[in-house]
């Protein structure tokens, strides 16, 4: 629900034709990190999430591509197939504020306006050598970490997730004891 919150207030906030929640293949600072859910499983989780959203895709250039997902090359493959289109980097604040630290951050920020999403009082300070736009969207206390936690648990995903997406974990079964 955060992602779809996010994406929608995005869109409307900066007038964009299309958001893309690109799902990564190997999401490389995840790995060695913790478990992460296969790509195409995540990649399906979205597409349920969007299918009934004007303006929101689901992204899946790097569920494609072998190989850890870095978004410099994502925004490459996206500007060849979309050319002359203005492309925009929307990452959450956490991101945002390592966002030197991501491989090839100098091509992303040449490639695309960056983007940062804040939660209202929650202001990030920001590598001050990038230009940022700013969009404060709502704030809804719900992780990903929860939300496999209480899958795992039996807890219910209910009003925590979509139908479609609560629909996708059983399908898959995935997190799952007894959702």
């Amino acid at each position: 629900m955060g992602h779809l919150v996010t994406a929608v207030n995005v869109r409307h906030a900066l007038d964009l034709d299309v958001v893309i929640l690109m799902v990564a293949g190997e999401p490389w600072q995840k790995v060695d990190t913790r478990s992460v859910t296969s790509a195409v499983d995540r990649l399906a989780m979205v597409e349920a999430a969007v299918a009934d959203v004007p303006g929101l895709v689901a992204g899946r250039t790097e569920v494609d591509r072998d190989g850890p997902s870095y978004t410099a090359d994502t925004l490459e493959v996206l500007a060849h197939e979309h050319p002359g289109a203005t492309l925009f980097t929307i990452v959450g604040d956490d991101a945002a504020a390592g966002f030197e630290t991501w491989q090839r951050h100098l091509d992303v920020a040449a490639m695309s306006q960056l983007v940062v999403v804040d939660r209202p009082g929650n202001e990030v300070q920001l590598p001050d050598s990038f230009d940022w736009i700013r969009v404060e969207v709502p704030h809804l206390d719900v992780s990903s970490t929860d939300l496999r936690a209480r899958a795992g648990d039996g807890r219910p995903l209910d009003y925590l997730v979509t139908p479609p997406v609560l629909a996708a974990i059983r399908t898959l079964g995935l997190y799952l004891e007894a959702v």
